[in-house]
């Protein structure tokens, strides 16, 4: 089939003047190499805290709530990741939201390797105070009880990993950065909660010609969108950055709001499903504040659980997105952004696991979202879909395979133009391991397609 036709490129990204929406930063390997030289002095508010080794969280363990539990680092999207930054004299105590308690060094202990665990919170002790001292692409997190660096031991970016303290130097895993949180209810001594509004610095890095290159995050109208559950207009990005080689993310990658090009192998601008991607994510990774332009070879591929946010194509090569994970447990996450331009399928999902649609538009497309339904080895899949918006022309939302237990939940989902109700929301095939899938029904039926007339608006 053809590609469509390439559409214009569009102005500047309106800037924010919300504070929250410049929290996102790049803070995996190699991305943290050419930040900034100063980042702005952290304010009092509600943070996840990101390390640059792996792009991991700092979390406390199964979200516990109990004094002396060592700290780690997990993939970030954790109950226990929420950390409410509070002055503490010329630094702040690092609160865990949902405990109410402290980050601090094991017994106040000075040396080297001590393990920083959460405990009852003490006001003016030493060993639960941090100061924030910026370096390149972040901060470094300094005890006042001993000097010494928050660190993940060994340098690991493995998750799971506990956190230490250790001597401070420019070592990636004692760097942090900052990345605003929404504020969460505080467990207080009386029982009752109180809430502690978000505020912002930002850490991000500079980019270069390279592709592997990270962009300054830049404030765009679509991530204050997001942020509230709606739906964003499209982004008009002035910077091109071109890809000649696939980038690789395994932590978090923010593209700034620029816009990324395939060039040389990356830029046939072809329908094969052989070509490799823009960016190919880990196990773990995010990608954000990235426009996909034209050509966009296979778009972005996904290896395990990862997270696409505000993340835009302009013109759809041969699939947008592509989740290749292993495990039933794995989810893929798309909040935020919007797609155009898809003769055929946008998300394609041929691994297992779950596929989450949210805070999305898309316009101009054959399918939203399709299970595989001819690879040769099958699983069981699923989707939600919520909060999206859908311009026509356009074919289908979702395509599953009833016959292999995949499901489709929808729910807020806007189709814009199609007045005839032509677009099929949930189409049911019967999936194969060869030759071609054929239909099998469509429409909710309580069993694989998860929706109610009430959960599809149609605007002209």
């Amino acid at each position: 089939m053809s590609k469509r036709a390439i559409r214009p490129k569009r102005g500047r990204i309106v800037a924010l003047g919300s504070a929250a929406a410049l929290a996102a930063a790049g803070v995996a390997g190699g991305i943290w190499a050419s930040a900034d030289a100063a980042a702005p002095t952290p304010v009092a508010g509600t943070y996840t805290l990101v390390n640059a080794v792996g792009g991991l969280c700092l979390d406390v363990p199964g979200s516990s709530s109990a004094d002396g539990v060592q700290l780690a680092q997990h993939a970030c999207g954790g109950a226990g990741q929420t950390w409410r930054l509070t002055a503490a004299g010329s630094g702040f105590t690092l609160v865990a939201a949902h405990s109410g308690k402290c980050a601090a060094v094991r017994d106040g202990k000075t040396g080297a390797g001590a393990a920083v665990q959460q405990e009852a919170c003490t006001t003016g002790a030493p060993a639960q105070t941090w100061t924030f001292t910026a370096v390149d692409g972040g901060y470094r997190l300094v005890n006042g009880g001993s000097g010494k660096c928050l660190a993940v031991k060994d340098g690991s970016a493995a998750p799971g990993t506990p956190v230490q303290q250790n001597s401070c130097d420019s070592a990636p895993a004692k760097r942090w950065a900052l990345k605003a949180a929404a504020a969460t209810a505080a467990p207080t001594a009386s029982g009752t909660a109180t809430a502690t509004a978000s505020a912002t610095p930002s850490t991000s890095a500079k980019p270069t010609a390279t592709a592997t290159a990270t962009a300054k995050p830049t404030a765009t109208a679509s991530a204050t969108a997001t942020a509230t559950g709606s739906i964003s207009a499209w982004p008009t990005p002035t910077v091109d950055v071109p890809l000649t080689a696939t980038q690789k993310v395994t932590g978090v990658f923010d593209g700034g709001g620029k816009r990324y090009v395939g060039k040389g192998a990356l830029g046939s601008g072809d329908q094969s499903e052989s070509q490799p991607a823009l960016f190919e994510l880990a196990d773990g990774a995010v990608l954000q504040n990235v426009v996909l332009g034209d050509p966009a070879a296979d778009g972005v591929h996904c290896g395990g659980t990862c997270t696409l946010k505000n993340v835009w194509w302009e013109n759809v090569g041969e699939d947008a997105a592509t989740f290749k994970g292993t495990s039933a447990s794995q989810v893929m996450t798309i909040d935020g952004g919007g797609a155009r331009g898809a003769d055929d399928k946008v998300f394609q999902h041929n691994g297992p696991g779950t596929m989450v649609i949210k805070n999305f538009r898309v316009d101009d497309f054959g399918k939203l979202y399709r299970s595989c339904g001819n690879c040769k080895t099958q699983y069981a899949r699923h989707v939600v879909i919520d909060n999206v918006m859908a311009t026509v022309p356009g074919k289908k939302i979702v395509g599953i395979n009833s016959n292999l237990g995949d499901t489709a939940k929808i729910t807020r989902l806007t189709i814009v133009g199609d007045t005839s109700k032509k677009i099929t929301v949930c189409q049911r095939f019967t999936g194969v391991t060869s030759g071609e899938p054929k239909e099998s029904g469509s429409g909710p039926d309580g069993t694989s397609c998860l929706y109610t007339a009430a959960d599809v608006t149609y605007r002209p």
